[in-house]
């Protein structure tokens, strides 16, 4: 009875924690069918998230959520669903409190991929003294460090740091107060140079 009694408390012990740990392989799948195991994408308009703070990670998706980012619909690129189109702020909205946690605390145990990509190193330098003349207070040792708790811009892909200068400009992307007076101090040009500096680090 002794030992019965033990199995029956391993099973249920069992039971309960396997469809935890597999819900949230499930979650992480969906991630990864988009941003690449791990969060490391190699696709130029998909960002590279493996590495970023739990924290920027979490507000992300609460900004998803909120429809408060742009959430156009992408085809995704691996899985059993690959083909179809969803967006970002869809995902979020599906997902639990518990659930975001879970894949923000994980994201952020795996390394930063760095993209390997072309870039000018003229462009880059002229970058590099805007960076650290407008930027550098929030985006520390070039934009690659996770504690800002605000990205990851070093080694990440430059069409898709584009895009989203591109939508912060248009007002599709609200800025941090810290941020705005700085990017709207910049042209074209200035953030051209932004990009090929932080697509410079490989």
């Amino acid at each position: 009875m002794k030992y019965y009694s033990h199995y029956i408390g391993v099973c249920l012990l069992m039971g309960f924690a396997y469809p935890a740990i597999a819900g949230m392989q499930e979650n992480l799948d969906t991630c990864y069918s988009c941003h690449g195991k791990d969060g490391a994408s190699t696709d130029k308009d998909i960002p590279i998230i493996g590495g970023y703070s739990a924290i920027y990670i979490t507000d992300s998706m609460k900004a998803y959520s909120n429809k408060e980012r742009p959430c156009e619909k992408v085809e995704i690129r691996s899985g059993p669903h690959k083909g179809d189109k969803k967006d970002m702020c869809e995902i979020a909205k599906n997902l639990s409190e518990a659930d975001t946690k879970e894949i923000a605390d994980h994201l952020a145990s795996e390394p930063f991929v760095r993209a390997k990509q072309s870039f000018d190193p003229d462009k880059a330098a002229a970058g590099k003294k805007i960076h650290n003349r407008q930027c550098k207070k929030c985006h520390e040792d070039g934009g690659s460090s996770p504690d800002d708790d605000a990205g990851i811009l070093a080694g990440q892909h430059m069409e898709y740091i584009q895009e989203q200068m591109e939508d912060y400009v248009a007002g599709k992307r609200p800025m941090p107060e810290k941020m705005q007076p700085k990017i709207e101090k910049l042209d074209k040009t200035d953030l051209e140079n932004l990009t090929h500096y932080y697509g410079s680090f490989q």
